[in-house]
């Protein structure tokens, strides 16, 4: 009983120190019937008694072996000697992944997980504990080398990540078996993990126990150690990324621009973090990016003339004019006529008169889930006007006619100062002498007064529209993407 004993403050120690539970916490434990699952049953229920936690077990049936109801009916009966609540879901994992053309493997993942929320929400829990074990990150950290991952890939499952809570990864396979048998408690075996079906089990049953035998003892715990000081690495310059992006990077349309002199200013791996972060944020699905995405991209900056690439999660990148764009690939299909626009293209141009627009903000619904909101009210000189790209002031008196939010047409143009006064520009050249991307030009919302442009959304404002000391009222126009 003293080995368990210790093997039990293990975990409790991994705990505290990790912030992974906390005292009089709701926690849904996933037990699939399996070695380790049990362990972290027994685990907790004895953190449970020491420190008021409240556990509800949830089995989740795959439907894929014939003996998955046996491992069902057992976890019930261990809840029941225990008094935990226990919650059977049976799903159809074979059938779901057809459908949905995706391995059983990563179907039955992403099924439990699901249930483990959908659980959580309904026992109002606040953290949902996995049994992953030391040997389970080893084999983890080499499948992502194997696979050519980056830092983040190679740091391995982590103690906890949002509301998942891993508590035996402090634990060797080993430990939790030898936890069982000391205790005298019975678990039941996956008979399909026996096999070398997966890529995960030949690391498991040959490349491991080889390391261990061969190369050196405790090869799993050195794994697992160097796994948690990338992760500490990886929290590391996602810090520094971040501050990176803010220097260099502007949020733009469907996605994000990044300076291309301000990336070459970057260390390497500053700049490669950066890039992987944005990718991730454009990206539909934020995963399958692998390092060699992230190097193809980087490599864009060095590049002469312009480029473009395609990425997973529709992604695209290309360079153009001293910027590297990364977007949303789905958003540049080219409509007929070669012109591009977004989702409800028809709708405009949209009128919009400014009577009424004095006191709340008026919202105009414009293509692609983008909003422009508009507000009237008296200029007081005391009031700073904002430098906000997205959130400009107009002097409304001069506006006699109704507005209209569209596309750029020809015959467009922007009033800016001169040497001889405010004279006119077209917007066709403003754009060119910008260095908007030519494909991009014809997606900027234009604010205008029939030719006159008050304002081409995301850029600059015509001069005659300014506020000026003999301003009385403002017109606010606001523009947001997700109203």
């Amino acid at each position: 009983m003293e080995e368990t004993r210790k093997i039990e403050e293990k975990v409790f120690s991994f705990i505290e120190r990790h912030h992974l539970l906390n005292p009089g916490e709701r926690v849904v434990a996933g037990v699939s019937g399996g070695a380790d699952s049990v362990c972290l049953l027994f685990v907790l229920v004895r953190w449970a008694r020491e420190y008021g936690l409240t556990i509800h077990v949830v089995h989740v049936n795959h439907g894929i072996r014939a003996e998955a109801g046996e491992d069902a009916a057992y976890v019930e009966g261990l809840c029941k000697k225990l008094g935990v609540s226990f919650t059977l879901v049976e799903r159809d994992v074979r059938g779901e992944a057809a459908r949905e053309k995706r391995s059983e493997e990563e179907m039955g993942r992403l099924v439990r997980y699901e249930a483990f929320r959908q659980a959580a929400r309904q026992f109002g829990a606040s953290k949902i504990a996995v049994a992953h074990n030391m040997d389970d990150q080893a084999e983890t950290v080499l499948f992502h080398l194997f696979r050519g991952s980056g830092m983040t890939g190679l740091g391995g499952v982590r103690p906890r990540r949002d509301d998942i809570v891993r508590p035996l990864l402090c634990l060797k396979r080993q430990e939790v078996e030898d936890y069982l048998k000391q205790k005298g408690i019975g678990y039941r075996k996956d008979l399909t993990n026996d096999g070398d079906d997966y890529a995960r089990n030949r690391i498991r049953h040959h490349i491991l126990p080889y390391a261990e035998g061969q190369v050196c003892h405790g090869a799993a715990s050195h794994i697992s150690q160097a796994a948690q000081m990338l992760q500490e690495a990886e929290d590391y310059l996602c810090g520094q990324a971040e501050e990176a992006a803010a220097r260099t990077a502007s949020a733009w349309d469907c996605g994000w621009r990044v300076s291309v002199p301000g990336f070459l200013s970057l260390h390497p791996v500053i700049g490669k973090r950066m890039i992987l972060t944005l990718l991730q944020k454009v990206s539909v699905t934020g995963r399958d990016l692998a390092a060699s995405h992230v190097e193809a991209v980087a490599a864009l900056f060095g590049r002469q003339g312009n480029a473009s690439l395609s990425l997973p999660g529709q992604v695209r990148a290309r360079k153009e004019y001293g910027w590297v764009f990364l977007e949303r690939a789905s958003l540049d299909a080219p409509e007929e006529g070669g012109k591009r626009g977004g989702q409800g293209e028809g709708v405009l141009p949209i009128s919009i008169s400014l009577e009424g627009l004095d006191g709340e903000e008026k919202l105009v619904a414009l293509p692609g889930g983008a909003a422009l909101g508009l507000r009237a009210f008296p200029y007081k000189k005391s009031e700073i006007i904002p430098k906000n790209q997205y959130t400009k002031w107009f002097d409304c008196d001069k506006i006699n006619k109704i507005l209209v939010i569209r596309r750029r047409q020809s015959g467009d143009f922007l009033s800016i100062r001169g040497g001889n006064g405010i004279v006119r520009k077209s917007l066709k050249q403003y754009f060119i002498d910008e260095k908007v991307p030519r494909d991009r030009r014809d997606e900027v919302f234009v604010l205008a007064e029939e030719g006159h442009v008050l304002w081409a959304v995301g850029y600059r404002i015509g001069e005659y529209y300014k506020v000026s000391d003999e301003t009385r009222r403002i017109l606010q126009v606001r523009f947001q993407q997700d109203p």
